[in-house]
C-alpha cells in the first residue's frame, strides 16, 4: 500500500487483532495511522497513573477520536509498588513488566492475539532497560521487526502528514527523577504542575529533571533557546515556584 513499507503490510496480515501500547508519541502514533489505514482490528491501550499527565491524556483521547479507535485506559497505582518508588537502576524494566502484564488482563477478554508497541529499530536494550520485559512477555514490535528506525518512522509520519513527525521522544514523569532518589508524589506533582505552566508559557517541548540535591534542570530544544533566552527572567520565576533553585540544558530531538 502507498506510503506504508510492504514490510509493515505483511506484519499486519500475518498478525491481525493486536492490542498497541499507546502513549500518543510519534512511533505508537504511526502504528496507529497504519492500522487505520489497513483496517486493522486494533485495541489502543493507555496506562492512567501518577507517572502519568493529564495533557498526556488529553493527547491520547484526542489521537484516538481522530483515527476512530475505542481506547482501553487502565489505572494502575505506581506509588502502591515499594520496587518502583525506590527508583532504582531497574525501574524501567519493572514498570514496564508491571504495566504489560496488566495490558494482557484487560485486552485478553476482547480476543486479541498479541500485544504490540512502537519500539523502533534505532532503540537500544542498553538504554531502554524496558525492552527486556517486552521481550520476557511476548510482546512485538513492528517497527523494530521490519527494521525502521526513528528516522525512518519521521520520514513517513511527515509523508503521511501526520503533525507528529518532529515531535520529541516522551518519556514518563519518573525519568525526570535520578536514579537513587525515591520518588514521591510531591515530586511528580512539582514537575506535573511545573511542565505544565512552563507549557502554557510558551516552551512547548521540555523536560524538567529533579536533580540530586532537590533542585530543577530544565532542558530546552535547540529551537527553544532564544526564547528561554528573551523571557530567562519570567520562565524562572514559574520554576522557583517549585524548586528551590535551577540549571539549564539543550534537550535534543531523539
Amino acid at each position: 500500500m502507498e506510503g506504508i513499507p510492504e514490510s509493515l503490510v505483511q506484519f499486519f496480515k500475518d498478525n491481525p487483532k493486536p492490542a498497541l501500547a499507546f502513549s500518543g508519541g510519534v512511533d505508537s502514533t504511526y502504528l496507529m495511522y497504519v492500522c487505520r489505514r489497513l483496517d486493522v482490528d486494533l485495541i489502543p491501550v493507555f496506562f492512567m497513573g501518577e507517572f502519568q499527565t493529564v495533557a498526556d491524556l488529553v493527547n491520547v483521547e484526542n489521537l484516538c477520536k481522530r483515527y476512530n479507535f475505542n481506547p482501553e485506559f487502565i489505572e494502575v497505582n505506581v506509588m502502591a509498588y515499594k520496587d518502583l518508588t525506590e527508583n532504582g537502576e531497574n525501574r524501567c524494566y519493572l514498570c514496564k513488566k508491571l504495566m504489560f502484564i496488566k495490558m494482557w488482563e484487560r485486552v485478553k477478554q476482547f480476543d486479541r492475539n498479541y500485544m504490540m508497541d512502537g519500539t523502533n529499530a534505532s532503540d537500544s536494550p542498553e538504554e531502554r532497560p524496558g525492552m527486556k520485559a517486552l521481550e520476557e512477555l511476548g510482546v512485538r514490535s513492528p517497527l523494530r521487526e521490519c527494521g525502521l528506525t526513528k528516522e525512518d518512522v519521521r520520514r513517513l509520519s511527515r509523508e503521511a502528514g501526520l503533525n507528529t513527525w518532529d515531535q520529541p521522544s516522551n518519556s514518563c514523569l519518573a525519568t525526570r527523577i535520578p536514579h537513587g532518589m525515591k520518588i514521591t508524589r510531591d515530586l511528580l506533582m512539582r514537575t506535573n504542575m511545573a511542565e505544565t505552566d512552563l507549557r502554557a508559557f510558551g516552551l512547548k517541548d521540555i523536560r524538567l529533571r529533579t536533580t540530586m540535591d532537590g533542585n530543577a534542570l530544565l532542558e530546552v530544544l535547540p529551537s527553544q533557546q532564544d526564547f528561554l533566552e528573551e523571557h530567562k527572567e519570567e520562565i524562572e520565576k514559574m520554576v522557583l515556584d517549585y524548586y528551590p533553585g535551577v540549571s539549564y540544558g539543550t534537550r535534543k530531538v531523539a
